[in-house]
């Protein structure tokens, strides 16, 4: 197991050349949801903390909504810590390289749930293979925290309507968890 003090100088991937700061998550220390997300953006890199632009802003409005949850009330982090140049997709090495950090997270904070939002989490927390068009809204579990997958609200802010309710519909789901 990594140490978690360790991760703001984590320079294990070619990530670390490009970044200008690993941005490890926020939220409290015994959350009853964790959110994870792909990969920080340029928003993120920039202040440190995941999820604050036009993407995150939508996911925080929906996970309220649904679940009735303020963002101070639970855990959001991203697969991989740093951000890819150009916002690219994280490549399968750079998942696996921060795929200790992620574990040593969700080991510390031993959430009651988990939401994966896009691909690459839904893949790296419940280890599917297909994609989250097939794999959202199946109840998964990551050891023995069940969670869900769904898309990426950036999936939404391009795919409209249709795609929010899926989302809801796949949030709804975590809070119908018994």
């Amino acid at each position: 197991m990594v140490d978690l003090a360790e991760l703001p100088h984590c320079r294990a991937c070619g990530l670390s050349t490009t970044r200008q700061r690993v941005v490890i998550g926020s939220g409290p220390r015994a959350p009853g949801l964790l959110v994870i997300g792909e990969a920080p953006g340029r928003h993120e890199d920039e202040g440190g903390e995941p999820f604050v632009g036009r993407s995150g802003q939508l996911l925080v409005r929906l996970i309220a909504e649904e679940l009735g949850l303020a963002r101070e009330q639970y855990f959001i982090t991203n697969v991989v810590k740093c951000r890819p140049p150009q916002n690219r997709t994280p490549r399968a090495l750079e998942v696996a390289t921060c795929a200790p950090w992620l574990e040593a997270q969700i080991a510390a904070l031993r959430p009651a749930m988990l939401l994966a939002v896009g691909n690459v989490a839904a893949r790296a927390v419940f280890g599917f293979t297909e994609g989250v068009s097939r794999t959202h809204g199946r109840l998964a579990t990551h050891g023995v925290t069940p969670g869900v997958a769904t898309y990426h609200p950036a999936a939404a802010l391009r795919g409209g309507p249709n795609v929010v309710d899926v989302m809801r519909a796949d949030l709804r789901l975590l809070r119908d968890l018994p």
